[in-house]
């Protein structure tokens, strides 16, 4: 028996960037990245912001007054009827910031498709419980998010150079 589908809710709340990828490609990375990690049934809420609310969230929940490109929150434990509600398993919401994922992309030299598709991929796996606080957890999040970006044909974002950067300012 497979897996249900991820249920990704898309929120588009930007007035101060370029378009941000359409929902179904945001949809298509998020996922990629769900199925990376058993997660295919998941439910998670992607939501596209501008700079002001990305400031306001990072301030509010990191305490950084700053907008920053990528923001997770995991939700934990869901009673059961609150995901049947939902139609799944609650994994959490992201926040991305487009202004300052296109910024990004630019000083880093990747294209714009490259550093959003990173930023979901991103995204989606602190939902799953990965981070990179210690140089191991970060190896085994980096070789996750390398590998769902090859899926898609993006090169490698930690690389130094035009295909990615060497560091991420998020988190």
């Amino acid at each position: 028996m497979s897996a249900p589908d991820a249920t990704i809710e898309i929120q588009l709340a930007v007035e101060d960037a370029d378009e941000p990828p359409e929902p179904a490609t945001l949809r298509a990375w998020a996922a990629a990245a769900l199925a990376a990690v058993d997660q295919a049934g998941a439910v998670v809420t992607l939501r596209v912001v501008d700079r002001a609310e990305g400031r306001a969230l990072n301030r509010l929940y990191r305490g950084r007054d700053y907008a920053t490109n990528v923001l997770s929150f995991p939700f934990g434990e869901v009673a059961p009827e609150v995901a049947v509600e939902f139609g799944g398993h609650c994994l959490g919401d992201i926040a991305i910031c487009a202004p300052v994922v296109e910024r990004e992309a630019g000083e880093q030299g990747k294209s714009p498709a490259a550093h959003w598709a990173h930023m979901v991929v991103h995204g989606v796996l602190h939902l799953a419980g990965f981070d990179h606080d210690e140089p191991c957890a970060a190896a085994a999040m980096e070789a996750r998010e390398r590998a769902v970006l090859a899926e898609f044909g993006f090169g490698d974002p930690y690389a130094e150079g035009p295909t990615g950067a060497a560091a991420l300012e998020e988190q």
